[in-house]
């Protein structure tokens, strides 16, 4: 394995990570599996708007370079190549 693939899955599993916990972070839009436990309570506390846009460029941008990574990845494995 090169110096490069070992750098990309290393970030990749980094990103990955880091998507989980900004996926958790956003606010509930209701009507889904929460709602029929009881976890539909809304609250007036949650974040404001400019938090709210914030953290969804920032989970897009997120999700386009794991993407990208995946991509790279695949494309630097030869075809026919034992994984």
């Amino acid at each position: 394995m090169s110096a490069l693939t070992i750098a990309l899955q290393v970030l990749l599993a980094l990103i990955s990570l880091l998507l989980i916990l900004l996926i958790l972070l956003h606010k509930g839009r209701g009507g889904g599996m929460s709602d029929m436990f009881g976890g539909g309570v809304t609250s007036s506390l949650g974040s404001s708007g400019v938090a709210e846009r914030n953290l969804n460029r920032l989970t897009i941008t997120l999700a386009v370079s794991w993407g990208l990574i995946i991509v790279a990845l695949a494309l630097m494995v030869p075809l026919g190549a034992d994984i």
